[in-house]
């Protein structure tokens, strides 16, 4: 990689920065680097050319952005390097451009400055040449000269320069070169050139195979099939296969009887290869009259009486001549003789019917007698019978001329429910007479297969809530046998459901079509699936079974509303505020869940109703209740909002919960008691002198954190400036030694950004980072609320809330149907914290409860 750098030194515009807000380097620095390299590759420090330091990067918050839109690169904030981000195809971005550049815009802030750099992508070879088409045909006339020239397509590379293609190359062959042609842009074309006359009827195609290279290192190469097809000339004349054919007929054959076939082939192509016959003109007219010769085909066929006592011979003179021009022609004969024949044909006789066989009969049973018989006498009376071979039978004979027709293999009803056997009875006469007989021979069944179901298996899907009795899928099964062997019956095996009950409590079958009925209605919420075994018999004997699986999926559907869990929605939920809240004070939260699963199961929260909609404003998807402005002293005391909890599902199902507010000037004693809840101002707990006291404790907290958090930050700062800004020491939880042990004890953060304050509880190895529990505390409230959110995990919710609820029994908790980080984070919601401590004698009690959770999560 190269680079060119350009630039002034920014230190000395340090003074001039807080007064402007965009500045930009006089010069540009350009790198230069090769096409594809891997994600990750170095192009060059930006930093470093910038004369940017390494803490530099972080602070200024150093990044760079590509002016073509894609971002090709990134910064490593680590080290100020240019990186490859993205894959860079020079062919993609470029083209065919012989140069390459994308311009790029370093941006560091604080102050803003910008500084344009460029990166030049240079080509490599990894495109190899390529034809428009694989295969290339050229259609050239036998009778074409030697030294014709035929222009060829040339190749295309992506690559430019040296890269792109630069010579071609031809296959060794018998008739034909390669030469170069330079056209005007200076691009070679090769040229097919003819070094040797072409003869259609020796070679009627050339094969020809041209390569392409490029100049690259390595070479590349593609290539083409160039498919040479020789037009034709009519230089060749007919031949005859045969300058003789000899053919015979008996004298009984009737009129139109095919007596021989000529063939005469012309080497030649098209018109000048299609070849007509004719009888010669010299043909006597006794000749002629007898026989008939099909000019197009060469087929001479019998058109008069033969009688053997009146003529044993007949000779013909045949020409052939092609449809060139000029036309050419050849000449043969045909001599046809008359045979006296013997002219009865034998023939079959069935002695007995042939019967059904069995498919399991054993081979050699008896199915037929036969005979033969033929009205001519002496050797031309001998008759022999035969049938095909490849049929389960043979023919066996037993005197004279009777056979028997008997089994010789395996049957099979299935494959072959019934043979037509063709006979054939044959004499000794000179030339044989043959005849043929047709016996059918039927394949009784037998139950030797068992029912096939379509599929293995079936899915069924099924909404829950159904009418009983409706139909939920029809399984078939078949048999290839017949009769009572192929009729089936379905039953139902016992099944594998998620509860208890067998497949005749869920579903029933009808044993005739093997329709499968519900027995009730189903419910998502208690079975989501189960298998069903359904067996098919036949009613063979004995008879032959098999059995699929139908596995019912219950599809969910809404049928259960949403349940408001916080506030009660079976009383009064009242709750105060001071006039003193700002707008987005957290007044409470409304927790709902829905029995339903998937979308059905998807909660949002609306104002249905409310005493004044501009004072207070509901979150869609969390419930949580804030105020949308300030209150005011004309706002009335008494508020009531009337809050609508919706699923997702189809219809929609909702439910409601009323919510009044009390608005007062000073929020010091609740003016109703949640369920379960103890002010912290009853007797047994300490402090218990009311809300001043309280805010007291919080005031002081708030202090004493502020001071600290200053503390840290200055130290963070100064041991930044001893290391140079750069490393682990500036950012927290980096560098941390791979070996070293997590602390096994609770640590409590207290942290207070933000409109709700909380105090966040880590584990050591019981808990991993993402598991902590949060809770916060209002100055003016005397409620310890806090929300448990449902873990992701598989702990089990209802113990740990056991557990919490044993060691803070001062606290109520309230739950939230909502999947937040594993496993676990606790919260509490205060309307109006504003800042956020522990009294003293509140903060056992979270310890104990905390160390009890962690305890039991360990466990």
């Amino acid at each position: 990689m190269t680079k060119t750098i350009g630039s002034r030194d920014w230190r000395r515009r340090a003074l001039l920065w807080p007064f402007l807000l965009w500045t930009t380097v006089g010069a540009q620095t350009r790198y230069s680097i090769p096409e594809e390299l891997k994600r990750g590759s170095v192009v060059g420090n930006v930093a470093k050319d910038l004369a940017l330091g390494l803490s530099e990067i972080f602070e200024r918050k150093l990044r760079v952005a590509s002016e073509a839109g894609k971002q090709h690169f990134s910064v490593d904030a680590a080290k100020g390097e240019l990186l490859v981000h993205d894959r860079i195809d020079r062919e993609a971005l470029c083209g065919q451009s012989a140069s390459c550049v994308l311009p790029l815009q370093v941006v560091v802030e604080e102050p803003l400055h910008l500084h344009r750099i460029e990166v030049e992508i240079r080509d490599i070879n990894d495109n190899s040449p390529r034809f428009q088409t694989n295969e290339l045909a050229l259609k050239i006339a036998e009778s074409a000269a030697v030294g014709t020239r035929f222009l060829l397509d040339s190749a295309e590379d992506l690559d430019v320069g040296s890269n792109s293609v630069k010579t071609y190359t031809l296959a060794k062959n018998d008739c034909f070169t390669l030469k170069m042609k330079e056209v005007e842009d200076g691009k070679l074309v090769p040229e097919l050139v003819l070094e040797k006359p072409l003869d259609r009827e020796r070679k009627a195609s050339h094969q020809l195979l041209l390569t392409a290279f490029d100049g690259g290192s390595p070479v590349l190469s593609g290539t083409a099939q160039i498919s040479v097809f020789v037009l034709d000339i009519n230089d060749n004349f007919p031949v005859f296969d045969k300058s003789l054919y000899k053919a015979s007929l008996e004298e009984n054959v009737a009129k139109n009887t095919f007596v021989v076939r000529l063939t005469a082939t012309d080497a030649d192509e098209g018109p000048n290869g299609q070849v007509q016959y004719f009888l010669s003109t010299r043909t006597p007219d006794s000749v002629s009259s007898m026989f008939k010769l099909n000019s197009e085909t060469g087929e001479i066929f019998l058109q008069g009486d033969l009688d053997y006592e009146k003529a044993t011979s007949y000779k013909l003179e045949v020409t052939a001549k092609d449809k060139g021009v000029p036309e050419m022609e050849s000449h043969c004969r045909a001599q046809i003789d008359v045979v006296d024949i013997n002219d009865n044909v034998p023939e079959v006789i069935l002695t007995s019917e042939p019967q059904p066989v069995r498919e399991d009969a054993p081979s050699g049973s008896v199915v037929a007698l036969l005979t033969s018989r033929d009205a001519d006498s002496g050797i031309n009376g001998n008759v022999t019978l035969q049938i095909r071979k490849g049929s389960p039978f043979i023919l066996k004979p037993s005197f004279s001329n009777n056979y028997a027709l008997v089994t010789s293999g395996a049957l099979d009803r299935e494959s072959v429910s019934e043979y037509r056997i063709e006979v054939t009875a044959t004499d000794s006469g000179s030339p044989p007479l043959s005849s043929q007989t047709a016996i059918t021979v039927s394949v009784s069944d037998v139950n030797d297969n068992p029912p096939v179901f379509s599929q293995t298996s079936y899915n069924v899907y099924v909404k829950e809530n159904g009418a009983a009795g409706a139909i939920l899928h029809s399984v078939s099964a078949s048999d290839p046998d017949a009769g009572q062997n192929a009729k089936v019956s379905y039953t139902l095996l016992d099944s594998k459901a998620s509860a208890a009950p067998a497949a005749s409590s869920y579903v029933y079958v009808n044993a005739e079509n093997g329709s499968i009925y519900s027995m009730s209605s189903f419910d998502y919420e208690k079975v989501q699936v189960f298998e069903v075994g359904v067996e098919a018999k036949d009613r063979g004997s004995p008879s032959l079974s098999s059995t699929a699986t139908v596995h019912v999926f219950i599809l969910d559907q809404n049928d259960n509303a949403p349940a408001v869990i916080y506030p009660s929605p079976h009383a009064a939920s009242h709750l105060r505020a001071p006039r003193s809240a700002k707008a987005g004070h957290l007044l409470t939260k409304v927790t709902a869940v829905d029995a339903d699963s998937g979308h059905n199961a998807w909660i949002t929260y609306k104002v249905a109703e409310a005493t004044d909609a501009s004072l207070f404003t509901l979150s869609l998807y969390t419930g949580e209740v804030r105020t949308k402005r300030a209150v005011s002293e004309h706002d009335d005391s008494s508020q009531r909002l009337i809050v609508e909890v919706k699923d997702d599902g189809e219809p929609v199902r909702s439910s409601t919960v009323t919510l009044s507010v009390l608005l007062e000037d000073a929020v010091s004693e609740p003016a109703s008691e949640p369920h379960g809840r103890r002010s912290l101002s009853e007797p047994g707990h300490k402090g218990g002198g009311g809300g001043g006291r309280i805010t007291l404790y919080l005031i002081v907290s708030l202090a004493s954190v502020s001071v600290l958090s200053l503390l840290a930050l200055l130290t963070l700062a100064v041991k930044c400036a001893k290391t140079g800004g750069g490393g682990a020491a500036c950012c927290p939880g980096v560098g941390r030694p791979r070996d070293e042990k997590p602390n096994r004890n609770l640590h409590i953060q207290l942290n207070t950004d933000g409109p709700i304050k909380y105090v966040e509880v880590l584990g050591g190895d019981v808990m991993s980072q993402s598991q902590s529990f949060r809770s916060c505390v209002s100055p003016g409230s005397e409620y310890s609320d806090f929300t448990l959110l449902k873990p992701s995990g598989t702990a089990d919710f209802k113990e740990v809330i056991g557990v919490l609820d044993a060691s803070l029994p001062d606290s109520a908790w309230t739950f939230e149907s909502q999947q937040v980080s594993p496993p676990f984070a606790l919260q509490t919601e205060a309307g109006n914290c504003s800042s956020c401590a522990f009294p003293q004698h509140f903060s056992p009690a979270i310890s104990r409860g905390v160390q009890s959770l962690g305890s039991h999560l360990q466990s």
